[in-house]
């Protein structure tokens, strides 16, 4: 029989420990030699013949992953939709001033009624 162990925090990955649960050492994660954890190996569901109980595991695995990183994840797009917001409305707040400014318009409206009136001061004057 073989178990889906997982590899990581991550999850990326599962093991598929060889062997026979009566066999000795089977089922433990450590190995006995070196006394380290063995190393993952990747596991494609749909090309791998896996057993119900191997695919109701990882689905296990995988939603206890993302329910550990759901808070974290919650936290980094509330501050990101916070600062993508700030900078939208900072685009906008400084629109609106620079255009408030802007007085070049205005300066020309002045120039052009200042020359229609010489000019209907020369048409008129001599």
């Amino acid at each position: 029989m073989q178990l889906l162990v997982p590899a990581s925090p991550a999850l990326r990955v599962c093991q598929r420990l060889s062997g026979n649960m009566a066999a000795s050492g089977a089922g433990d994660p450590l190995d006995a030699e070196s006394g380290k954890a063995p190393l993952a190996q990747r596991i494609d569901p749909s090309r791998e013949k896996l057993t119900p109980q191997q695919l109701q595991f990882m689905r296990q695995v995988q939603l206890a992953q993302w329910r550990k990183t759901l808070p974290k994840r919650r936290t980094r797009n509330i501050l990101t939709g916070l600062g993508i917001g700030a900078v939208v409305l900072a685009i906008y707040g400084y629109t609106f001033y620079s255009v408030s400014q802007e007085r070049f318009l205005d300066e020309l409206e002045d120039e052009a009624k200042a020359a229609r009136a010489r000019a209907l001061a020369r048409a008129s004057g001599p």
